[in-house]
């Protein structure tokens, strides 16, 4: 590779430079048309134990001023509480360059600035406390900035969360947030976020959060990640465990993401209306694989694969304003029942009001294969053209003559030894099975073509 003279201007890169100019993205290399500054010039060094920040201070100061990037060459450096003015540009080797945090406040921040980009760096917590007391809750933490790039980075070994952006634009992409004791990516009134090809992994309570301060339009995009690992370490009854949490945020897709193991649900839409829910493949949840709960309106799941939950999708809560939904060409297989916890859960999907449940694929489910209503709690509900398999119920439907009308039309069900359609008062089957008898159902519930084998 031939190395222009202008490589090493302003200090150059004198060290790694053909390894440098490989690791850095095309936009870094327009903005710097050339020019370098290394951390180097400005007196630090790998490996020492003392606290460098005031020295990487001045040169993240410097090469923002003179509107070039910084590079940090491999190693470990100590420092806390860096602060970033619009412009700067921060590039390490990606898996080599480390900035310790040595305890102070947090490891990187920004206020009220723009076009901040930052690549091929790890941010190590060392398990360090971070000063919450002046909202720094993570190694990371941006408010009110636009235009920020976190572009192949590492979060890692924080107390509480990978990184905070609040009030942020811009992207996270080919990133790791991992071995966080609260979430690895929190994200708050977000004004355009983008959460791509990243991998969020051994976090205390969440993967992702994307959380607004009041009900509204967020519009964040997650998708092409893998997330695993998810624990619920402060407990709860839903709001930690998840790989996706959302709340109050609404039209935020979530597409082609690979979520496993996590202790409550892959994906959880809280009061966010308008989420999309699109081919994310999600295995071994221990609560509803894919939830959209309380005071939404507009939730639609569709083509992902369910296996190994204690239910696989929910769209509930019409007594707290959820409703609005469609449910479509999803796989929902191997759900269990939680029989020492007083909600045991075991159905394959489960939907109250003015939702269509459409073409879905449901196998082995020890509760219901579809279950719709909840009591009163039922309006407007199409179950078309769905194949349910070894379920105990195959379609249970709420018993309730005060509830709104269902129609179930065109499903096949096989193997349900407790009945092919039930109707149920809450949890409790009664009369017979409408599949398979002469009896005629309540006016609100019309069958049509229905197979049970």
């Amino acid at each position: 590779m031939h190395l222009d003279r202008r490589l090493f201007m302003g200090g150059g890169v004198a060290l790694g430079a053909a390894s440098v100019a490989g690791s850095v993205s095309a936009e870094a290399k327009r903005r710097s048309d050339g020019i370098w500054l290394s951390a180097h010039e400005f007196g630090i060094k790998a490996g020492l134990e003392a606290d460098q920040s005031n020295s990487l201070q001045r040169a993240i100061d410097t090469a923002a001023k003179r509107d070039v990037p910084l590079h940090i060459p491999a190693g470990r450096y100590r420092a806390a509480n860096l602060q970033l003015r619009s412009g700067a540009i921060l590039l390490g080797i990606p898996g080599a360059t480390t900035i310790e945090f040595s305890g102070r406040g947090t490891v990187l921040r920004a206020q009220s600035a723009e076009g901040l980009h930052i690549e091929g760096i790890i941010f190590d917590g060392a398990h360090r406390l971070l000063d919450v007391n002046r909202g720094m809750d993570a190694l990371i933490t941006f408010t009110d900035c636009s235009r920020v790039r976190l572009d192949n980075i590492v979060c890692r070994n924080s107390l509480l969360n990978g990184a905070s952006l609040r009030g942020v634009s811009g992207s996270i992409w080919r990133s790791t947030f991992e071995h966080c004791g609260n979430t690895g990516l929190f994200v708050l009134d977000a004004n355009g976020v983008d959460i791509i090809h990243s991998h969020i992994a051994h976090c205390g309570n969440n993967g992702v959060q994307v959380w607004r301060s009041s009900p509204g339009e967020d519009g964040t995009i997650v998708t092409n990640n893998r997330i695993e690992n998810i624990k619920a370490k402060s407990g709860g009854s839903g709001q930690n465990g998840n790989g996706i949490n959302m709340f109050r945020a609404d039209a935020v897709l979530v597409s082609a993401n690979r979520i496993t193991d996590c202790a409550f649900s892959a994906i959880r839409a809280n009061a966010s209306s308008n989420c999309q829910m699109i081919a994310n493949s999600c295995t071994r949840l221990g609560e509803v694989a894919l939830y959209a709960e309380f005071g939404f309106q507009g939730a639609l799941i569709a083509q992902n694969v369910v296996d190994t939950a204690a239910t696989g999708i929910v769209v509930t809560n019409f007594n707290e304003g959820g409703r609005l939904a469609v449910v479509e060409g999803n796989l929902v297989r191997n759900l269990f029942r939680r029989e020492l916890s007083e909600d045991k859960r075991g159905n394959g999907i489960a939907v109250e009001a003015d939702t269509a449940v459409t073409g879905n694929v449901i196998e082995n489910a020890p509760s219901a294969g579809i279950a719709i209503g909840w009591g009163k709690y039922m309006r407007n509900v199409t179950v078309t053209g769905n194949i349910v398999r070894q379920a105990n119920i195959g379609i249970a439907v709420s018993a309730d003559r005060s509830a709104g009308h269902v129609l179930l039309a065109n499903n096949v069900i096989d193997l349900a030894p407790a009945g092919a359609i039930r109707t149920m008062d809450l949890d409790r089957p009664i009369g017979p099975d409408l599949a398979r008898s002469n009896a005629r159902p309540a006016g609100n519930i019309t069958l049509q073509g229905n197979i049970a084998v």
